[in-house]
């Protein structure tokens, strides 16, 4: 950290860095820079240089100005081995701070590339050395810890094991990095969002809904349909904050359109890295003809389980393994959660062979269960997800779900004005595929099915417990934790050398992939026993989870909402070990 920093001006540099507001000084983001040679796609060793600039990119027809790394869209495959030393050589050519965050790497604070946390950021025309001994294996990856993650920073980060036969023999390894393009400047996204919470949200229910509605089934009983959701100030289509409306959807930096290739001959096994790099966006993945075989979430092998299909979210890692058993073209589909938008890859022996992509999903409403927890789920009915808008809200109606409204309590006397709402029965299954996934005629992975390999060496019982509730206001696009945004809260403390257990309770209806630098997370079951080792959890709307962690790290960390704009508008904390 830059001693030249104080605390409190470390912290509002880092606020400085992630909230988009303060980039509206900036006419012009990002310098004009000309890599000097064609960019190599994947580098190997222990030393790496990475030059971080301005490029103009085409991904939608027009073309944007883009931050990106060597060049490339996204960044260079880094591919290293577990037990090295390795130096990477971040060279910063924008007109703007910057930095690279290790994502999920367990390294020495001053190497984990949050900006006002433990490092004071990349000044322009400045280099940084990240060094670090490799600890670990698996699937990881990279981004910055600013706006510039929308704009082009991120990349795969792949460790070989020191023991590779305890993994699956393969004939073929490929990374599939998911991410989500705008041509709008990111600070415009988030002033839209703070406009209009669901400015990007072209799904809402409409007027045209109500007429038909009204139509159905009367005035009276169209205006009780959608009486629980107006009382609890939300959207039954409230999934995503950013659609395709201005998304373009891409797969190791390829849009549906130019359809991203893996060769993939008849007999081979594949493994397929897939890594949420997306800023906002959920991503639900199968390919239609194939079953998939989970190995490994966040570089942790898990006992394999078979399933059609697995969401995704920001920050999190999923292995597959799965056979070719004939010579055909097979899709590699990636549906956006709100079903606004796709991407899809193709699986082939030869480039020319492409697959042609399921159709998307029909968009599907969130049910009570998203909004009330465990008071929703007697009053939720399974079925009627799958319907359209309007048959479903009918449905609602005759399930008797408008007293559900009753059950919401509005937490502004609690938490303030910058919270909507409270789920004061939160439930905490993990054995929900979530919303959109359930009842499809597929098998989809769910947290319940994820069963690490090895277990924990820390087996004592927690010495406390932190419960936290993530919180917001969709309207004013205000997200927080216990109602306070970063600025405004004091940091988390966990005492080194303790194992504590971390609660988290999602008071809002979206779902949140929460993530600790700098140290493991072990997800507890519904019971209370060890489930699955991560570096990101996702909580679901109005769920309740649990996890285990060994305070083994001094320093200073960041924890927070990996959807970028949720960071950004404050679902953020600093955790400090001592």
């Amino acid at each position: 950290m830059n001693s030249k920093l104080s605390h409190n001006q470390a912290r509002r540099r880092f606020v400085k860095g992630t909230a988009a507001l303060t980039a509206l000084a900036s006419t012009g983001m990002m310098s004009s820079f000309t890599w000097a040679s064609p960019p190599n796609k994947q580098l190997t060793g222990k030393f790496f240089n990475l030059d971080i600039g301005e490029k103009e990119v085409n991904v939608t027809g027009s073309t944007a100005k883009a931050t990106l790394v060597n060049g490339l869209l996204p960044g260079p495959v880094l591919r290293i081995k577990e037990g090295d030393e390795v130096t990477i050589k971040v060279t910063n050519y924008l007109t703007e701070m910057t930095t690279i965050h290790w994502h999920g790497m367990i390294l020495d604070p001053e190497m984990d590339g949050v900006p006002g946390i433990s490092f004071p950021g990349i000044e322009p025309g400045e280099s940084f050395d990240y060094k670090f001994k490799v600890v670990q294996s698996g699937t990881y990856w990279y981004h910055a810890h600013t706006l510039a993650e929308q704009t082009g920073v991120y990349g795969a980060l792949i460790i070989d094991s020191l023991n590779p036969l305890e993994e699956e023999r393969v004939d073929r390894d490929y990374p599939v990095v998911l991410s989500d393009w705008t041509d709008e400047d990111p600070v415009d996204v988030y002033l839209n969002l703070k406009k209009m919470g669901g400015y990007y949200n072209y799904q809402q229910l409409t007027a045209g809904d109500f007429i038909n509605d009204v139509s159905n089934v009367g005035l009276a009983k169209a205006f009780k349909q959608r009486q629980p959701w107006n009382k609890a100030r939300m959207s039954p289509t409230d999934f995503s904050d950013i659609s395709a409306a201005t998304y373009t959807y891409l797969m190791n930096g390829n849009s549906p359109a130019s359809n991203w290739h893996g060769i993939a001959n008849k007999g081979e096994k594949v493994r397929l890295r897939f890594i949420g790099a997306s800023t906002a966006t959920f991503f639900d993945i199968r390919i239609p003809g194939l079953k998939l075989k989970v190995v490994s979430t966040d570089g942790q092998n898990v006992q394999p389980v078979v399933v059609d299909e697995f969401r995704i979210g920001p920050g999190e890692t999923y292995d597959v393994i799965v056979e070719i058993p004939d010579n055909q073209a097979y899709s590699v589909f990636a549906q956006a959660l709100d079903r606004s938008g796709y991407v899809s890859g193709t699986l082939s022996a030869q480039k020319s062979m492409k697959a042609s992509p399921p159709p998307i999903d029909a968009p599907v409403l969130l049910s009570m269960v998203d909004m009330m927890g465990e008071m929703g789920k007697s009053s939720s009915d399974k079925g009627m997800q799958m319907m359209p808008n309007h048959l479903a809200m009918q449905k609602m109606e005759n399930q008797g779900l408008a007293k559900a409204s009753k059950q919401v309590r509005h937490a502004s006397t609690e938490f303030g004005a910058g919270v909507d709402m409270r789920v004061d029965m939160p439930r905490t299954n993990l054995d929900d595929p979530g919303a959109g996934l359930r009842n499809t005629g597929r098998r989809a992975l769910t947290y319940a099915d994820l069963k690490s390999l090895k277990v924990p060496e820390d087996t004592r019982t927690p010495t406390r417990e932190i419960e936290m509730h993530l919180t917001g206001n969709m309207e004013r696009f205000i997200w927080s934790i216990d109602g306070l945004k970063l600025n405004e809260a004091k940091p988390l403390h966990f005492p080194l050398g303790e194992r504590i257990r971390v609660i988290l309770h999602n008071d809002s209806n979206m779902l949140h992939p929460m993530h600790l630098h700098g140290m493991w997370s072990d997800l507890e079951s519904p019971e209370g026993g060890f489930q699955v080792r991560k570096h990101t959890i996702t909580v679901q709307p109005a769920q309740r989870v649990s996890f285990l962690v060994t305070v083994d790290a001094p320093g200073r960390w960041a924890f927070h909402c990996h959807l970028l704009y949720h960071m950004a508008a404050g679902m953020f904390r600093e955790v400090v070990v001592a």
